[in-house]
C-alpha cells in the first residue's frame, strides 16, 4: 500500500471528474491497494503486474475522484479517494449496469426514474479518518443535482463471503431497511442468499447497526434502502447488498448533510 500521510500544511484536497488516462490509472491503482492488497480481492480481471483493479466497463464510467494536489500525477498516487458513476442513458447505450450480474434490476428500469449506478467507492487509509468522504458526497451530490438524477443505487459490502458472519446485520437491513416495492431490486440466482437469518424480534438495533459497514450505515441515515437478497462475490471477497437511495423522499436534514459545504482537510 502505498503510503500517503496527511499533512496539514498541503493544500487542501480536491474533487473532480477523471479527465485522462493517468487519472483512471491511478484511480484504478487505488482500488487494487483496497480491495486487492487490503481486502484481499481475487479480481481476475485486474492487472496484477501493474497493480490496477480494473474491467472491460471502466471506460464507460464517470470516475468521481479524491485529489491530493500535493502529489505528482506521474507517482499514480495523487489519487485517495474514488467513486465510479455510470449514468443510465450510458448503461442503456452499453446494454447493462454493472450491477446486472449480481441483480434483477428491471423494477429501476420500469420506475421511469433517472438512474445513477455507483460503484467501487474507496479511500485511502490515510484520510479515512478525516473529512475525505464528505468532500466525495459533496461532489457526488453536485453531479447527481447539476444531472437531474432521481435514484442512486450499486452493490455495497461486506468484508468476506460467509452469509453467516454478517447474520445480524444483514437481519436487521431485510427486518427494517428493505426498499419500497417499486424500487425492491432482487439478488439474482447462484450468488443469491437469505437476508432475513435471524428472528426480528429478537435483534437489538444497537448491536445490529454497529456490525453494519460504516458506508452502509450513513447510507441509512441518508434515507437509503436495500433490495431483496444478498449476493456472494467470490471475486470480491464480499457479501454483497444492493443499496437504493430515493433523492425525492430523503428528509430536509439529509439532504442538508449531504450537499452542505465540506470542511478542509
Amino acid at each position: 500500500m502505498t503510503d500517503i500521510r496527511p499533512d496539514r500544511t498541503r493544500p487542501h484536497l480536491e474533487t473532480r471528474l477523471a479527465r485522462d488516462d493517468i487519472d483512471l490509472m491511478a484511480a484504478q491503482r487505488l482500488r487494487y491497494e483496497v480491495f486487492v492488497e487490503e481486502l484481499g480481492a481475487r479480481c481476475d480481471g485486474a492487472d496484477h503486474a501493474a497493480r490496477l483493479e480494473r474491467d472491460a466497463l471502466d471506460p464507460e464510467f464517470d470516475h468521481l475522484l479524491l485529489i491530493d494536489p500535493a502529489v505528482d500525477p506521474a507517482s499514480l498516487s495523487h489519487v485517495v479517494g474514488v467513486y465510479r458513476l455510470l449514468p443510465q442513458d450510458r448503461a442503456e447505450t452499453l446494454g447493462r449496469f454493472y450491477s446486472d450480474s449480481e441483480y434483477d434490476l428491471s423494477v429501476l428500469r420500469r420506475s421511469g426514474r433517472k438512474l445513477v449506478e455507483l460503484g467501487r467507492s474507496c479511500v485511502h487509509p490515510a484520510h479515512r479518518k478525516g473529512a475525505a468522504m464528505l468532500h466525495l458526497w459533496n461532489a457526488l451530490a453536485e453531479y447527481v443535482l447539476d444531472r437531474g438524477i432521481e435514484v442512486m443505487f450499486g452493490v455495497a459490502s461486506f468484508h468476506g463471503t460467509r452469509v453467516e458472519d454478517h447474520a445480524l446485520a444483514l437481519s436487521w437491513l431485510y427486518a427494517h431497511h428493505r426498499a419500497p416495492s417499486a424500487l425492491r431490486v432482487t439478488a439474482r440466482p447462484g450468488g443469491a442468499r437469505r437476508m432475513d437469518l435471524i428472528d426480528p424480534a429478537t435483534l437489538d438495533k444497537a448491536t445490529a447497526m454497529a456490525a453494519i459497514p460504516p458506508l452502509i450505515r450513513a447510507y441509512l441515515r441518508l434515507g437509503g434502502h436495500v433490495g431483496d437478497g444478498a449476493y456472494v462475490d467470490e471475486d470480491f471477497n464480499t457479501t454483497d447488498v444492493c443499496l437504493i437511495m430515493d433523492t425525492s423522499t430523503m428528509s430536509e436534514r439529509a439532504v442538508d448533510f449531504y450537499t452542505r459545504k465540506t470542511p478542509r482537510v
